[in-house]
């Protein structure tokens, strides 16, 4: 539904710089990634199939109109299009994609499409994650020209089907937004009662960063959320190209908030591209589309997946099911704005692996990483995915340190228990500058013998 009001958003995105650079993979057309071990594909799509032709009907069903039957008017955002079934707004482009193009006929009137999954129960299982991904392209038009786009990749609470009026308590995970061709997406959640609320609406509990490796606007880039019921508090997380840059915790919201938009069947899933409306509208602080606004740009879909994992109260994924692994094998060159597995080092002291994570870490461990390709690009910081259930009073610092492990350290964070062995945390740290490619130490250091830290994956920022 999402009736955004965020006229703020105006002076983030117009002051937004580029937070870090990840995987990006430019090709026209990927399948969807083999599931990775404990993982179950649950649902997907990589839309192959002739040009021109619509989206498999066994999955999604077609939005036709300006709303739902008996529901909001403008689908309860204020967007101007009609949505149709027509191959011109809605079809596969004959090499592996979703096309939705909007269009504007001689009297000014547009017309798009919004399709969603006949599938309403897409949760974790107890104690376990869900993993909703998409690789898609955001539409390549920038500047005036863009003014009132509006791509989204969501998904809505089951019990929204036949009711029209119970946003936003039931639910809306909102994994990929962009407006107006700006270079930046948002991840939100709506939830409680509007307007205000939990969930401050008609915002949401939101954030947005610029595309990370290349711009938003005509380019590919994976965009994924997880709904992780295997920590307590349970976590919602966004992520672009295995990047995470938002989270609501379960011990955010009131408990019968959460409950009334957890507790139901599931979710089903929403791919659009909407024309005008109040987040567009917002963004650019006046009314959106304007008469420099071009149609025919169009929101291309590679794939749509959805993965789960656990439900016997396990631990996380220590990676996200996407492929390939974003860190190379030992001794080849790694991108130092990529996750970099930690089990990946060249070499290591005082560490072990353990299920796809370093563990075992105390006072004067150390793994070495070689071939770390900075560029030209400096870092500003750098995010470790970290755990710790060391007893209190016990702690240490993680520590980078360049082209020797007794150099000294250009960026550190400290980490104390962070709530069990298997509960994972992404802690920042400021780093100093560094160019070129370089040998990257992380060493551990605590005044108490005993460990204090598991260790995921890291990577710098710019």
């Amino acid at each position: 539904m999402r009736p955004y009001l965020r006229t703020g958003l105006a002076v983030f995105a117009a002051s937004a710089v580029l937070l870090g650079a990840t995987q990006l993979t430019s090709a026209a057309h990927a399948d969807v990634p083999p599931t990775p071990p404990g993982w179950t594909l649950e649902f997907a799509d990589d839309f192959d199939g002739p040009e021109g032709t619509l989206p498999a009907s066994d999955n999604w069903r077609f939005n036709i109109g300006h709303g739902y039957p008996g529901g909001p008017p403008n689908w309860g955002t204020g967007e101007i299009a009609y949505h149709t079934d027509d191959p011109a707004n809605v079809s596969l482009d004959g090499s592996g994609n979703l096309r939705i193009t909007p269009l504007r006929d001689s009297a000014g009137d547009w017309t798009s499409a919004r399709i969603e999954t006949h599938r309403q129960d897409f949760r974790p299982p107890d104690g376990g994650v869900m993993r909703i991904e998409s690789r898609l392209q955001i539409p390549d038009v920038t500047g005036e020209a863009a003014l009132g786009y509006w791509p989204a990749f969501w998904a809505l609470g089951a019990p929204y089907r036949g009711n029209w009026w119970n946003w936003p308590g039931i639910g809306e995970f909102d994994v990929m937004e962009n407006v107006n061709g700006v270079d930046t997406v948002w991840g939100v959640l709506h939830c409680g009662v509007a307007p205000g609320g939990p969930c401050d609406e008609h915002n949401g509990l939101g954030d947005g960063m610029p595309c990370p490796g290349a711009p938003c606007a005509g380019n590919f880039h994976t965009f994924s959320f997880d709904w992780d019921t295997s920590v307590t508090p349970n976590e919602l997380r966004w992520y672009i190209n295995g990047q995470q840059y938002h989270e609501v915790r379960q011990d955010q919201l009131p408990a019968d908030t959460w409950a009334e938009m957890t507790s139901h069947e599931g979710f089903f899933i929403i791919l659009n591209l909407a024309i005008g409306g109040a987040f567009p509208d917002g963004v650019a602080g006046f009314t959106t589309p304007t008469a420099t606004t071009e149609p025919g740009h169009p929101l291309l879909v590679d794939y749509v997946a959805v993965w789960s994992r656990g439900g016997d109260g396990g631990t996380p994924p220590t990676t996200p099911p996407t492929t390939p692994p974003t860190t190379p094998p030992p001794g080849d060159a790694r991108d130092a704005y990529a996750p970099i597995q930690a089990e990946s080092y060249d070499a290591a002291s005082g560490v072990t692996v353990e299920g796809g994570h370093l563990g075992g870490i105390g006072d004067g461990a150390w793994v070495r990483f070689d071939n770390v390709e900075f560029g030209a690009i400096a870092p500003t910081d750098f995010v470790a995915r970290v755990a710790s259930g060391a007893p209190g009073g016990v702690s240490g610092l993680v520590e980078v340190r360049l082209d020797s492990a007794t150099s000294p350290p250009i960026g550190s964070f400290a980490v104390a228990n962070t709530g069990g062995w298997s509960s994972w945390q992404e802690v920042p740290g400021n780093v100093a500058a560094a160019t070129g490619t370089r040998t990257v130490y992380l060493t551990f250091t605590s005044g108490q013998p005993a460990d204090f830290v598991n260790v995921d994956w890291f990577h710098f920022r710019p």
